[in-house]
Protein backbone atom coordinates (compact mmCIF):
# COMPACT_ATOMS: atom_id res chain seq x y z
CA UNK A 1 0.00 0.00 0.00
CA UNK A 2 1.11 3.57 -0.83
CA UNK A 3 2.27 6.40 2.00
CA UNK A 4 0.21 8.85 0.00
CA UNK A 5 0.82 11.18 3.18
CA UNK A 6 4.86 10.73 1.99
CA UNK A 7 3.70 11.25 -1.41
CA UNK A 8 1.33 14.64 -0.24
CA UNK A 9 4.88 16.36 1.06
CA UNK A 10 6.24 15.78 -2.11
CA UNK A 11 3.67 17.34 -3.75
CA UNK A 12 3.50 20.27 -1.44
CA UNK A 13 7.31 21.22 -2.67
CA UNK A 14 6.39 20.65 -5.91
CA UNK A 15 3.46 22.83 -5.80
CA UNK A 16 5.30 25.59 -4.16
CA UNK A 17 7.93 26.01 -6.61
CA UNK A 18 5.19 26.38 -8.90
CA UNK A 19 3.48 29.08 -7.51
CA UNK A 20 6.92 30.87 -7.36
CA UNK A 21 7.11 30.81 -11.10
CA UNK A 22 3.08 31.70 -11.41
CA UNK A 23 3.80 34.50 -8.69
CA UNK A 24 6.96 35.77 -10.48
CA UNK A 25 5.29 35.81 -13.84
CA UNK A 26 2.11 38.17 -12.01
CA UNK A 27 4.30 40.68 -12.04
CA UNK A 28 4.96 41.04 -15.69
CA UNK A 29 2.12 39.53 -17.25
CA UNK A 30 0.15 41.26 -20.17
CA UNK A 31 -3.29 40.74 -20.19
CA UNK A 32 -2.58 40.62 -24.67
CA UNK A 33 -0.72 37.26 -23.88
CA UNK A 34 -4.14 35.45 -23.36
CA UNK A 35 -5.81 32.79 -25.58
CA UNK A 36 -9.42 32.52 -25.89
CA UNK A 37 -10.45 28.29 -25.81
CA UNK A 38 -13.98 29.33 -25.91
CA UNK A 39 -16.60 31.83 -24.75
CA UNK A 40 -15.07 33.33 -21.65
CA UNK A 41 -12.40 30.59 -21.25
CA UNK A 42 -9.14 31.77 -21.24
CA UNK A 43 -5.92 30.66 -21.02
CA UNK A 44 -2.07 31.58 -21.11
CA UNK A 45 1.22 30.54 -21.15
CA UNK A 46 1.45 30.78 -17.80
CA UNK A 47 -1.27 28.06 -17.42
CA UNK A 48 0.71 26.36 -19.76
CA UNK A 49 4.29 26.38 -18.82
CA UNK A 50 2.78 25.45 -15.02
CA UNK A 51 0.66 22.35 -15.82
CA UNK A 52 3.83 21.27 -17.83
CA UNK A 53 6.06 21.73 -14.57
CA UNK A 54 3.50 19.82 -12.32
CA UNK A 55 3.28 17.25 -14.77
CA UNK A 56 7.03 16.52 -15.00
CA UNK A 57 7.24 16.75 -11.28
CA UNK A 58 4.30 14.12 -10.82
CA UNK A 59 5.82 11.94 -13.21
CA UNK A 60 8.90 11.53 -10.85
CA UNK A 61 6.66 11.51 -7.90
CA UNK A 62 4.46 8.42 -8.94
CA UNK A 63 5.33 7.20 -12.32
CA UNK A 64 2.98 4.42 -13.02
CA UNK A 65 0.04 7.35 -12.44
CA UNK A 66 -1.81 9.45 -16.08
CA UNK A 67 -3.24 12.55 -15.66
CA UNK A 68 -6.22 14.26 -16.20
CA UNK A 69 -5.01 18.04 -16.64
CA UNK A 70 -7.24 21.31 -17.69
CA UNK A 71 -5.13 22.60 -20.10
CA UNK A 72 -4.02 19.21 -22.12
CA UNK A 73 -0.28 19.27 -22.44
CA UNK A 74 -0.65 15.72 -21.60
CA UNK A 75 -2.82 12.79 -22.67
CA UNK A 76 -2.33 10.16 -20.41
CA UNK A 77 -5.55 8.78 -18.60
CA UNK A 78 -5.47 5.03 -18.89
CA UNK A 79 -4.38 4.02 -15.71
CA UNK A 80 -5.29 2.71 -12.53
CA UNK A 81 -3.87 5.92 -10.58
CA UNK A 82 -4.44 9.65 -12.36
CA UNK A 83 -3.64 13.40 -10.70
CA UNK A 84 -6.11 16.01 -11.33
CA UNK A 85 -4.62 18.67 -11.80
CA UNK A 86 -5.67 22.45 -12.23
CA UNK A 87 -2.37 24.52 -12.78
CA UNK A 88 -3.78 27.91 -12.18
CA UNK A 89 -7.54 27.95 -11.18
CA UNK A 90 -8.80 31.34 -11.64
CA UNK A 91 -7.28 32.31 -14.70
CA UNK A 92 -9.83 35.61 -15.19
CA UNK A 93 -8.60 37.44 -12.03
CA UNK A 94 -4.99 36.07 -12.28
CA UNK A 95 -5.24 37.84 -16.23
CA UNK A 96 -6.83 41.17 -14.70
CA UNK A 97 -4.39 41.20 -11.28
CA UNK A 98 -6.87 40.35 -8.73
CA UNK A 99 -5.53 38.25 -6.23
CA UNK A 100 -7.80 35.25 -5.98
CA UNK A 101 -5.98 31.78 -7.81
CA UNK A 102 -4.93 28.98 -7.27
CA UNK A 103 -3.21 25.78 -8.23
CA UNK A 104 -5.37 22.60 -7.37
CA UNK A 105 -4.19 18.84 -7.33
CA UNK A 106 -5.56 15.61 -6.16
CA UNK A 107 -4.41 12.09 -6.60
CA UNK A 108 -6.94 9.47 -7.74
CA UNK A 109 -7.33 5.93 -7.92
CA UNK A 110 -10.13 4.78 -10.16
CA UNK A 111 -12.65 6.60 -8.43
CA UNK A 112 -11.45 7.10 -5.04
CA UNK A 113 -9.55 10.56 -4.36
CA UNK A 114 -6.13 9.74 -1.92
CA UNK A 115 -5.04 12.84 -1.71
CA UNK A 116 -6.04 16.51 -2.21
CA UNK A 117 -4.21 19.88 -2.59
CA UNK A 118 -4.85 23.37 -3.03
CA UNK A 119 -2.64 26.17 -3.01
CA UNK A 120 -4.10 29.89 -2.96
CA UNK A 121 -1.01 31.13 -4.43
CA UNK A 122 -0.81 35.18 -3.20
CA UNK A 123 -2.29 34.52 -0.12
CA UNK A 124 0.85 31.09 0.79
CA UNK A 125 -2.25 29.34 1.87
CA UNK A 126 -1.76 25.37 1.75
CA UNK A 127 -4.68 23.33 2.22
CA UNK A 128 -4.60 19.43 1.77
CA UNK A 129 -5.62 15.80 3.15
CA UNK A 130 -4.63 12.56 2.80
CA UNK A 131 -7.51 10.36 2.94
CA UNK A 132 -8.34 9.13 6.58
CA UNK A 133 -5.81 11.62 8.22
CA UNK A 134 -7.90 14.65 8.41
CA UNK A 135 -7.55 18.20 6.29
CA UNK A 136 -4.80 20.45 6.78
CA UNK A 137 -4.03 24.70 6.23
CA UNK A 138 -0.48 25.36 6.71
CA UNK A 139 0.46 22.58 9.11
CA UNK A 140 -2.84 23.12 11.35
CA UNK A 141 -5.71 21.05 11.16
CA UNK A 142 -8.48 22.41 9.96
CA UNK A 143 -12.53 21.73 10.30
CA UNK A 144 -15.76 22.64 8.36
CA UNK A 145 -17.81 25.40 10.39
CA UNK A 146 -20.91 24.62 12.87
CA UNK A 147 -23.50 26.96 11.44
CA UNK A 148 -26.89 24.32 11.21
CA UNK A 149 -29.16 26.93 9.74
CA UNK A 150 -29.38 28.33 6.54
CA UNK A 151 -30.22 31.90 7.28
CA UNK A 152 -26.87 32.37 9.69
CA UNK A 153 -24.76 31.13 6.90
CA UNK A 154 -22.15 32.58 4.86
CA UNK A 155 -22.62 31.11 0.95
CA UNK A 156 -19.88 30.30 -1.84
CA UNK A 157 -20.76 30.13 -5.51
CA UNK A 158 -19.07 30.90 -8.95
CA UNK A 159 -21.39 32.80 -11.56
CA UNK A 160 -22.35 30.93 -14.86
CA UNK A 161 -19.96 31.69 -17.21
CA UNK A 162 -19.91 29.08 -20.65
CA UNK A 163 -22.83 27.10 -19.93
CA UNK A 164 -26.15 29.55 -19.47
CA UNK A 165 -28.73 26.53 -19.43
CA UNK A 166 -29.56 26.77 -15.93
CA UNK A 167 -29.12 30.48 -15.30
CA UNK A 168 -32.70 30.85 -14.23
CA UNK A 169 -32.56 28.75 -12.00
CA UNK A 170 -28.94 29.74 -10.65
CA UNK A 171 -30.28 33.27 -10.03
CA UNK A 172 -33.44 31.94 -8.50
CA UNK A 173 -30.89 30.11 -5.91
CA UNK A 174 -28.84 32.78 -5.77
CA UNK A 175 -31.92 35.84 -5.18
CA UNK A 176 -32.41 33.08 -2.17
CA UNK A 177 -29.82 33.11 -0.22
CA UNK A 178 -28.80 36.61 -0.98
CA UNK A 179 -32.35 37.64 1.11
CA UNK A 180 -32.16 34.69 3.28
CA UNK A 181 -28.38 34.46 4.92
CA UNK A 182 -25.81 36.29 5.61
CA UNK A 183 -24.30 37.10 2.42
CA UNK A 184 -22.93 35.44 -0.63
CA UNK A 185 -19.64 35.27 -1.89
CA UNK A 186 -18.17 34.69 -5.35
CA UNK A 187 -13.99 34.54 -5.32
CA UNK A 188 -13.64 33.16 -9.11
CA UNK A 189 -11.73 30.25 -8.16
CA UNK A 190 -14.05 27.45 -7.17
CA UNK A 191 -10.78 25.36 -5.77
CA UNK A 192 -10.27 28.20 -3.34
CA UNK A 193 -14.06 28.20 -2.39
CA UNK A 194 -14.22 24.92 -1.44
CA UNK A 195 -11.10 25.11 0.39
CA UNK A 196 -12.58 27.88 2.34
CA UNK A 197 -15.82 25.49 3.31
CA UNK A 198 -13.38 23.12 4.72
CA UNK A 199 -11.62 25.23 6.97
CA UNK A 200 -15.13 27.20 8.29
CA UNK A 201 -14.90 30.79 6.30
CA UNK A 202 -17.54 29.77 4.16
CA UNK A 203 -20.91 27.58 5.55
CA UNK A 204 -21.79 26.22 2.10
CA UNK A 205 -21.47 26.29 -1.24
CA UNK A 206 -23.09 25.97 -4.65
CA UNK A 207 -22.29 25.48 -8.45
CA UNK A 208 -22.53 23.65 -11.99
CA UNK A 209 -20.99 23.62 -14.73
CA UNK A 210 -17.33 22.90 -12.82
CA UNK A 211 -14.62 19.73 -14.05
CA UNK A 212 -13.26 17.45 -12.15
CA UNK A 213 -9.57 19.17 -11.91
CA UNK A 214 -11.79 22.74 -10.43
CA UNK A 215 -13.36 19.88 -7.83
CA UNK A 216 -11.60 16.73 -6.71
CA UNK A 217 -8.93 17.98 -4.64
CA UNK A 218 -11.72 20.07 -2.91
CA UNK A 219 -14.17 17.51 -1.95
CA UNK A 220 -11.76 15.32 -0.52
CA UNK A 221 -10.14 18.17 2.01
CA UNK A 222 -13.67 19.27 2.59
CA UNK A 223 -14.90 15.67 3.61
CA UNK A 224 -11.68 15.00 5.63
CA UNK A 225 -12.46 18.18 7.22
CA UNK A 226 -15.91 17.13 8.38
CA UNK A 227 -17.97 17.96 5.63
CA UNK A 228 -20.60 16.81 2.70
CA UNK A 229 -20.54 17.43 -0.69
CA UNK A 230 -22.98 16.03 -2.84
CA UNK A 231 -24.68 16.97 -6.79
CA UNK A 232 -28.20 18.59 -6.87
CA UNK A 233 -29.61 15.14 -6.37
CA UNK A 234 -28.03 13.94 -2.96
CA UNK A 235 -25.48 11.91 -4.91
CA UNK A 236 -22.17 11.48 -3.21
CA UNK A 237 -19.98 9.20 -5.57
CA UNK A 238 -18.23 9.58 -8.70
CA UNK A 239 -18.40 13.48 -8.58
CA UNK A 240 -17.41 15.38 -12.02
CA UNK A 241 -18.22 18.98 -10.96
CA UNK A 242 -21.05 19.51 -13.39
CA UNK A 243 -23.04 20.06 -9.97
CA UNK A 244 -21.66 20.32 -6.58
CA UNK A 245 -23.66 21.13 -3.33
CA UNK A 246 -20.90 21.26 -0.40
CA UNK A 247 -21.43 22.27 3.11
CA UNK A 248 -20.46 21.72 7.07
CA UNK A 249 -22.73 18.30 8.23
CA UNK A 250 -25.02 20.16 10.45
CA UNK A 251 -26.16 22.75 8.08
CA UNK A 252 -25.88 20.31 4.87
CA UNK A 253 -29.42 19.24 5.07
CA UNK A 254 -31.22 22.57 5.03
CA UNK A 255 -28.55 24.15 2.11
CA UNK A 256 -29.10 21.20 0.23
CA UNK A 257 -32.98 21.03 0.35
CA UNK A 258 -32.65 24.88 -0.76
CA UNK A 259 -30.35 24.08 -3.82
CA UNK A 260 -32.16 21.26 -4.89
CA UNK A 261 -36.02 22.84 -4.57
CA UNK A 262 -34.45 25.65 -7.03
CA UNK A 263 -31.95 24.29 -8.63
CA UNK A 264 -34.26 21.15 -10.31
CA UNK A 265 -37.23 23.49 -10.39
Amino acid sequence: MQDYTEILEKVKDLTRSTGSFILNEAGRFNIRDINTKGLNDFVSYVDLKSEKMLVEGLGQILPEAGFIAEEGTVENTNKKYSWVIDPLDGTTNFMHGLPAYSISIALMKEDEILLGLIYSVTNNEMFYAARGTGAWLNGKQIQVSETSQVKNMLVGTGFPFTNYILLGPYLETLKYFIENTHGVRRIGSAAIDLAYVACGRFDSFFEYNLKPWDVSAGILIIREAGGIVSDFSGNQDKLNGKEIVAANSEGYKDFFKAVKERMRS
